[in-house]
């Protein structure tokens, strides 16, 4: 039985063989590109196109037709790659775009011909480039992705969002467009290629394509809105989901010898050490026939285990997000077509005699149950096999990825402090209402390359609107409290330094661990004096710090100033500040990130209001979280509303005074 695919749907592919047809309504041109775990394009032949149409395990048709094969082994396919997409192309001179041509049909089938899926493009607009579906490698097996993502201005930027520099992916798409140009001009037989498939399905006019849930998916995004970056949610999209793996720090300049080096960049950017990376974890058994591969920790691409956690996390978010927007367009397409068949039959004379109407009525609910039925049975294995990875995923987090109550922070593994800054940071989980019980980590890149915002207000949440007031407030500082605590804990001792500005010392209770522990660079800052005096020290280690990369002399800078990566924390905004406090703030916002220097702000934006617009870039800066249970962020793929839910110590819990005495250990005994 052939799986009909909607949006963002996957299923698996069964064969090692298959091959891949496509039936568009207009001459395209069909390409493949090859992909590595992050969906970054990299190496030379990344890019099966007319003018080179054999790569390993991939063979691409010919030049421009309606119709098209491609051939896959899976077994030949390079190690490193992990993402086959099949993109569509309109040549230039044809038509304006996808939306102005009939929807196109594409189908991966066994060796004998039997379709395993099939996916119909709708919804598409002012794409001329479109990424039809992908095969992509998952805990050792193969899957196919219906994606039916485009791009308004062409291969280029689909190229080009996929990590290939400009020029370099404006060169491979003429390449491709001026080769796919001269094969169709020189072959006659390119219109209609013979297809092992069989017959494909005749493309459709766009209004009559919606045979499939696919039809009420909403339409993907063009290039300037495509999602290409390691998301955080609710940020906008930049980059790839999974973006370059980290590498090692690097100086301002010149040798580093005894003098101070100092890299504030983000880690994200290709390795390059010759180092071996880390082994892989030992794979699962087998699976019974017919059953989804184990799950397996670490199973992902990645230099070290860290790393490839970190991945596998990311692919969960996303299988998640994909998985559920399938399920939810199917049962919008469901419904819409009873209503429109509810609709004919309430419209057609023959169904108000004899009983007609009624019984048309009941098929046409009948028919949107069963497709509900199938969508959620989908949606039900693919939810299955999440849970069954999470359980093996969540134990083995590191510190900075795991929840406070994982036994890491318990059992001892954490007390060594670490030797290298961690690649990222556990903020809390996430999850949709399909499955409350499914909680993905919302995992941010360090350095951070956005401040923090903790929302002690009440305006905009549901869940705030019933709390008490002084409750919302302590919750919102406690989690910031906590996040410091565990920044802490994960830099290298001596590598962090954590500021504090509570203008009305009502932070003081949340406050008391840190100020026990003696871990603060200083007293909390309380007062307007107090304010303009930490706000100035910080402004100048910016300043002296971007003067010192920009000349290349780490050894110039003063022998007082701390190079550690700094965290400012200010509570209770705008209390004590006035307009220079908060040019200032806004410059640490700004300029802080690149050079070390970094913002948590636990406020109520409605009490800042006052400041007019002003303050307006200051919050679009900061990433919104939330003390209690919120929807207020977003995914970069499909742009679902997820739940937030804080990871905060469990009550009762001595975790928060357990970490603070080892990070007060680990500095004494630095020497």
């Amino acid at each position: 039985m052939t799986a009909e695919l909607v949006r963002g749907q996957n299923h698996p592919v069964s064969h090692s063989r298959v091959e891949i047809g496509v039936s568009a309504g207009t001459p395209v041109l069909a390409l493949a590109s090859l992909a590595d775990e992050r969906g970054r394009f990299t190496g030379p032949g990344i890019l099966a196109h007319p003018g080179e149409r054999s790569l390993p395990g991939i063979h691409a048709p010919g030049g421009l037709a309606d119709r098209h094969t491609f051939a896959v082994d899976l077994d030949a396919v390079a190690a490193e790659v992990h993402r086959i997409g099949v993109l569509l192309v309109l040549p230039p001179g044809g038509p304006a775009c996808f939306g102005s041509v009939p929807a196109s049909y594409v189908a991966v089938a066994g060796p004998e011909g039997t379709e395993l899926a099939c996916y119909t493009l709708t919804g598409l607009e002012a794409e001329t480039a479109v990424v039809a579906l992908e095969l992509y490698r998952r805990q050792g097996a193969w899957k196919v992705r219906a994606v039916g993502q485009g791009y308004a201005d062409g291969l280029g930027a689909l190229l080009a969002d996929g990590g290939l520099t400009p020029p370099e992916a404006t060169r491979l798409a003429a390449a491709a467009l001026r080769t796919a140009a001269r094969t169709g001009e020189g072959d006659g037989t390119l219109a209609t290629p013979p297809t092992p498939l069989g017959e494909l399905r005749a493309p459709r006019p766009p209004d009559q394509a919606a045979t499939t849930p696919a039809a009420a998916t909403p339409p993907p995004a063009t290039a300037s809105a495509a999602p290409a970056a390691p998301p955080t949610p609710g940020t906008p999209a930049s980059g790839s989901p999974y973006a370059a793996a980290p590498g090692p720090a690097s100086g301002v300049g010149g040798d580093s010898g005894s003098s101070p080096t100092i890299s504030y960049a983000h880690p994200r950017r290709r390795r390059t050490s010759s180092e071996p990376p880390e082994p892989a974890p030992q794979a699962a058994p087998p699976p019974e026939p017919g059953q989804p591969p184990r799950p397996v920790a670490g199973d992902a691409a990645g230099w070290s285990l860290e790393e490839r956690l970190y991945n596998q996390v990311w692919g969960m978010f996303e299988d998640l997000a994909r998985a559920v927007a399938a399920y939810r367009s199917a049962v919008d397409f469901a419904d819409s077509r009873m209503d429109r068949e509810l609709d004919d039959a309430l419209s057609d004379p023959r169904h108000r005699i004899a009983g007609a109407g009624s019984a048309a009525r009941d098929t046409a609910r009948a028919r949107r149950d069963e497709l509900v039925a199938r969508a959620r049975a989908v949606l039900d294995r693919d939810l299955a096999q999440l849970d069954a990875e999470s359980e093996v995923v969540e134990p083995a987090l590191p510190p900075a990825y795991a929840r406070w109550d994982n036994p890491v922070w318990h059992d001892g593994r954490s007390s060594a402090p670490p030797e290298e800054t961690p690649l990222a940071l556990r903020l809390g989980d996430v999850h949709l209402p399909e499955r409350p019980g499914l909680r993905i980590p919302l995992l941010v890149r360090l350095p951070l390359e956005r401040g923090l915002w903790i929302d002690n207000g009440r305006t905009g949440s549901e869940a705030a609107m019933t709390m008490d007031t002084d409750r919302l407030r302590r919750l919102a500082m406690d989690m910031a409290v906590a996040h410091a605590v565990r920044l802490l804990a994960v830099h290298p001792a001596g590598r962090f330094s954590v500021h504090v500005i509570d203008a009305a010392g009502a932070g003081a209770a949340s406050l008391a661990p840190l100020v026990r522990a003696g871990v603060l660079a200083g007293p909390p800052a309380t007062g307007a004096g107090g304010v303009t005096e930490t706000l100035a020290q910080l402004t100048r280690r910016v300043d002296l710090v971007q003067m010192a990369r920009r000349a290349g002399a780490p050894e110039d800078l003063p022998p007082d100033l701390d190079t550690a990566e700094q965290l400012l924390i200010v509570h209770d905004f705008p209390h004590g500040f006035d307009d220079r406090a908060v040019t200032r703030l806004r410059y640490l916002a700004d300029e802080g990130p690149e050079v070390g220097v970094h913002l948590l702000m636990v406020a109520d934006r409605d009490e800042a209001s006052a400041y007019g617009p002003l303050l307006d870039p200051l919050w679009r800066s900061l990433m919104r979280l939330s003390p209690v249970p919120d929807d207020h962020l977003a995914d970069p793929w499909v742009r679902h509303a997820w739940t937030f839910e804080p990871d905060l110590p469990p009550r009762g819990s001595r975790v928060l005074d357990q970490a603070l005495d080892r990070i007060r250990e680990a500095r004494g005994a630095r020497p």
